[in-house]
């Protein structure tokens, strides 16, 4: 007994943090700004909501703060590991990805709603695999590229490996369909694969073919046909494929510099779809208007600065490549989010991190700031 005791402290040891810190002030006071803006809009956007689908407009509210308690639980657990501990993560992340990837298309655990199949039942738990295929991808190749650094500038030993692993995942993802965590899975890797040394020639090919493949996608799809006429030119669709981007202009256009005050706004009174996920950056900008939108993109433009500051600092290519990957998925996530909401790229179904309404998204979210804080302790540990 003594042995097994003994084992479980020297495995659970290598989790520890090396000293104690106070968490990144520039990492954590902006999340935090960003996660209390989103508990707010929470609760302005699904109170109606809540009202019409099941009598209480706080339902969907206490299910929010639910999901930002787990998700804050697991990232303060992250957020103690050393780099040990974070490379410890590596496989049982992308095993359980995996598995959650496959379990979607089994008979009573897979979910369908709106024509996607995109979640699995675990119980009480709805789980959107994508999520966490997204997290785990990350760590995954942080690992890969770490070890192939040398042999980047040859697109055989270099980017090929990480393009053969992660173009089955995107096109499981896309199966389900969905394209946005399709698109945010491909930029992730190109954004690593350039932080790791790839040359451009070789991206910039590989990049003119992913993007041939995604327009035939498109074509081949009639949906997304219409919702990529509803971007072109929403105004002649307004009834149609561009009635959401529509509702979506006039919540900003409404918003104006000062806004209509905190819950001031209409257009999540059943106007715009998604007001209280994809689109709530909308709401957003009517309430708090210009002001409140720029100060949103200040917000994530800081956890952009210094996640790049942290990575540029840090020795060990593998912390270097993660703390890339995660303020990636953080902040790019984000603005394309934000580019969608103002009608610069077409409709991506990509959630806002930290304001969407959501469950794996809000926990995934948190889980990757947890694990950005322990990566921004390791320079004072070296």
């Amino acid at each position: 007994m003594r042995n097994v005791d003994g084992y479980i402290r020297s495995w659970f040891g290598r989790f520890e943090r090396l000293t104690p810190r106070c968490p990144d002030p520039w990492l954590a006071v902006p999340a935090g700004a960003l996660l209390v803006l989103g508990l707010l809009m929470a609760l302005d956007t699904t109170y109606f909501l809540g009202e019409a689908k099941t009598g209480d407009g706080f339902h969907y509210f206490r299910l929010h703060l639910v999901h930002i308690a787990a998700g804050l639980a697991i990232g303060l657990v992250l957020s103690q590991l050393s780099l040990v501990g974070l490379r410890r993560l590596v496989m049982p992340l992308g095993l359980i990805a995996i598995a959650l990837l496959i379990m979607i298309w089994i008979p009573g655990l897979g979910v369908v709603r709106g024509g996607a199949r995109r979640w699995v039942r675990l119980g009480p738990v709805l789980a959107e695999p994508s999520e966490l295929v997204k997290f785990a991808l990350v760590f995954f190749l942080a690992a890969l590229l770490e070890r192939r650094q040398e042999r980047m500038t040859t697109f055989a030993e270099g980017a090929l490996p990480a393009f053969a692993i992660v173009t089955p995942l995107a096109l499981m993802t896309l199966r389900q369909p969905d394209f946005g965590a399709t698109v945010m899975i491909a930029l992730i890797l190109f954004a690593m694969l350039f932080a790791a040394g790839a040359r451009l020639k070789h991206l910039a090919l590989a990049g003119g073919g992913a993007l041939a493949v995604l327009a035939i996608l498109v074509v081949v799809k009639p949906y997304r046909l219409r919702r990529l006429a509803g971007f072109m030119d929403p105004w002649r669709t307004a009834q149609d494929a561009g009635f959401q981007l529509m509702q979506s202009f006039m919540a900003l256009g409404a918003g104006g510099i000062w806004g209509q005050g905190l819950g001031g706004g209409r257009q999540k009174m059943f106007y715009l779809p998604a007001a209280h996920t994809d689109f709530v950056f909308a709401v957003v900008t009517e309430d708090l208007g210009l002001i409140g939108a720029a100060a949103v993109l200040a917000l994530f433009t800081m956890i952009l600065i210094r996640g790049m500051r942290i990575a540029h600092d840090e020795p060990d290519g593998f912390a270097s490549l993660l703390t890339i990957g995660l303020t990636v998925l953080l902040t790019l996530q984000a603005l394309i989010n934000m580019a969608v909401v103002i009608g610069l790229v077409p409709t991506k179904g990509l959630p806002l991190p930290f304001l969407s309404y959501g469950g794996t998204s809000t926990v995934m979210t948190l889980a990757a700031l947890g694990a950005l804080l322990a990566l921004s302790r390791r320079p004072a540990v070296r």
